[in-house]
Order: C-alpha cells, then sequence, then structure tokens
C-alpha cells in the first residue's frame, strides 16, 4: 500500500508538518518512547492532526521504509475554508446542500459517500478534524475520482459546523433512528445540511440535542439499520426528488 503521500520517519514527520503540509493522519508504534517522539506528538496534537496508536506489524504493512514508529500520510486534496465554502455557496443563488460527517470511520463508506454526494449536487462535506476516515487512497478508489470534483472541509467539532450552518440560515437535519420522523416527513427544499452518523455509534448525543430536525429511513425489515453510505445515499435521493418536484 506504500505510495508517494507517506511520509515516515519520526524527524520526517516533523519537518512536513512545520512545514504546512496537509498530514491527514499519523500512524504512531504503541509504546514508543524518546524527546523527539514526544515532541511529534506535541506537535500533532497542537494542529489537530487526526492520530491512531498502532503494533508494529501495521507499520510494517505500510511501508517497508525504515519508519522508526512513524508513517504520515499525506492527504492528495486540499482541504477548503468551511466559512469561506458556505459564503460562496449562498452567494451563488443556488439552494445549498451540505453533508456533514460525525466522525465515519470506513474509509470506502467514505469513498462511497463522497461519489453519491458528488452525484446528488451537494455543495460540500464537512468532516472532523480528528476521530474520522482519512482521505487516502482507498478513499479515491471507492468514490470514483469523486473526492477530487467536490469541496471537503475540515473542522475541530462537528458542532462548530453545525452552529455556523444555523447560524447561516441552514437547516440542519440529523439522520437518526432516535425519531419519529421518517425522511419523507421532513422538508429539504429550503438550505440544509444533513448529518450523518459513525458506523458503530451514529451522531453524537450532544449534536443531536442542536440539531433542527431528525428523520430516520423506514426499516421494513429483521435488521435494523442500513450500512451509512447507502442510507446516506437515499437522503441525499429523497433531497434531490424534492428539489426536483
Amino acid at each position: 500500500m506504500e505510495n508517494q503521500t507517506q511520509i515516515f520517519g519520526i524527524r520526517a514527520a516533523i519537518e512536513a508538518i512545520n512545514a504546512g503540509e496537509t498530514i491527514d493522519k499519523v500512524f504512531l508504534q504503541k509504546g514508543l518512547k524518546g524527546e523527539l517522539f514526544s515532541e511529534l506528538e506535541s506537535l500533532i496534537n497542537r494542529n489537530s492532526i487526526n492520530i491512531s496508536y498502532v503494533p508494529v506489524e501495521k507499520l510494517n504493512r505500510l511501508t517497508n521504509k525504515n519508519h522508526q514508529g512513524v508513517v504520515a500520510q499525506i492527504s492528495p486534496i486540499e482541504f477548503h475554508d468551511l466559512e469561506t465554502l458556505v459564503m460562496s455557496v449562498m452567494e451563488s443563488g443556488k439552494t445549498p446542500l451540505f453533508l456533514l460527517l460525525d466522525q465515519l470511520s470506513d474509509v470506502r463508506n467514505f469513498g462511497a459517500i463522497i461519489r453519491t454526494a458528488e452525484c446528488t449536487g451537494v455543495n460540500g462535506i464537512v468532516i472532523q478534524k480528528k476521530g474520522g476516515a482519512p482521505v487516502n487512497g482507498d478513499t479515491i478508489k471507492t468514490s470514483a475520482g469523486a473526492v477530487f470534483k467536490i469541496p471537503i472541509c475540515k473542522v475541530d467539532h462537528i458542532k462548530d459546523a453545525v452552529f455556523y450552518m444555523q447560524s447561516s440560515g441552514i437547516k440542519v437535519i440529523a439522520a437518526t433512528e432516535k425519531t419519529d420522523d421518517t425522511l419523507y416527513d421532513v422538508s429539504f427544499t429550503e438550505p440544509c445540511a444533513i448529518i450523518m452518523g459513525s458506523e458503530d455509534r451514529g451522531i453524537n448525543p450532544s449534536i443531536l440535542k442542536v440539531v433542527d430536525a431528525k428523520a430516520k429511513l423506514p426499516i421494513l425489515g429483521e435488521i435494523e439499520s442500513l450500512n451509512v453510505s447507502v442510507a446516506c445515499g437515499a437522503f441525499l435521493y429523497e433531497v434531490v426528488r424534492q428539489r426536483l418536484s
């Protein structure tokens, strides 16, 4: 899986971060210690970079180079500023449609969602700096290249994006089973942003408290939920249906 978007080695990672490279995620070997390693950890935390502590075997699979317990992934895309993007969409005269992903962890789900979002006219996707799936080769492949066609923003916390959307006149709708309303009961014809939760936990309860509306998919079978990328597709195409009617 080694590619040109990887940096390996402690000092190389430090220099890349200090140089302003768009680091999407850093894999650190569990139990590693030392002054230089502590410096890197502090730098990662100060810059709110996604971090994962993994066994050395995982790092060895990522690269066959002398990684010194550190492999950093450079994002293949440039991330957009949320406020600038929202303002641009509002000024364009389009009816805004944004997608907020609350710590989605699977890169293939992420890529599939990006592909569907591009096909349904989503104006931008918002992800959290920490805890979510990285934009890597698997994301690009699963998105069929759509990752290069749709703006993606990173924020410190999804709740920051919720509040900014609301202050900009954009209704925030949570896709969650914790409601009696289905997506067919909610209007998507006005400016809106849809929040999709993580595969295992769904949407953070603190975020659910501040959204403008909640909606769920009607489930007629015995399995209680759909894959998040499939559910996202159903929501986005209901937006399309309503806006084309």
